[in-house]
């Protein structure tokens, strides 16, 4: 499970229609490695960090991209436990970003949409950290490799692969949905406007058409004939 200690800022929001509202998974442990892959809403205005321990000269990988809100961007940092700035991006929508530990300690990876006034953003980030090692029995081998054993190293790869193109494309298909909605919103405001405007017009000629061909009073008539 999550440490909810660790990561403060992780909470639920049930009244998004995204299909991933909240995804949190921990890698298996037993490989040595710890890779966390979480979907969060980042309010307007508003900034959220998330720290991990990370032992020197291990290999991190963080990879993020927006799903939705506003212009699909985000201001993103990496610190190092000294507070120095190792990774820096301005507005940008994903990227991808490797590195080795320098030294060991807590490093914090920071999301800000402080820029934006009044559009929330839903961002999905994978954090990596260590090298994986290899499947069980085989750490170890001192021979060629049998073909089974080659068989299971590359199912193992492609299973991994496999697992990596699923998580883009479900990411994709997310965003993709989410700007259809908002596509599909404006076109009905649109219509909408569009309908009352007609409606409103139509109404009014109806009325001005009815007062041209609508018979005067004598006194009116009297009175148009006085001028």
């Amino acid at each position: 499970m999550i440490d909810r200690k660790r990561y403060p800022q992780c909470h639920q929001q049930p009244a998004l229609s995204l299909v991933v509202l909240i995804l949190l998974i921990l890698c298996n442990n037993m490989h040595r490695v710890m890779c966390v892959a979480l979907t969060f809403e980042l309010p307007d205005n508003a900034k959220e960090c998330f720290h991990e321990e990370i032992m020197k000269n291990q290999t991190v990988t963080l990879e993020f991209q927006v799903v939705s809100g506003g212009r699909y961007d985000v201001d993103v940092t990496l610190e190092s436990p000294t507070g120095e700035v190792i990774y820096k991006q301005i507005k940008t929508q994903f990227d991808s970003y490797q590195f080795i530990a320098a030294a060991t300690g807590v490093y914090a990876v920071c999301f800000s949409n402080e820029f934006s006034t009044f559009s929330h953003k839903i961002i999905y980030i994978d954090l990596q950290v260590g090298e994986e090692q290899p499947l069980p029995g085989m750490e170890d081998h001192t021979t060629v490799l049998t073909l089974m054993e080659t068989s299971a190293q590359d199912i193992h790869k492609g299973l991994n692969a496999m697992l990596d193109y699923q998580t883009h494309h479900r990411l994709r298909e997310a965003q993709g949905r989410k700007r259809a909605e908002d596509l599909n919103e404006r076109v009905l405001w649109w219509a909408v406007i569009e309908t009352a405007c007609i409606l409103f017009i139509a109404i009014g000629q109806v009325f001005l058409l009815r007062n041209f061909f609508s018979e005067k009073k004598p006194s009116q008539m009297n009175y148009s004939l006085m001028k």
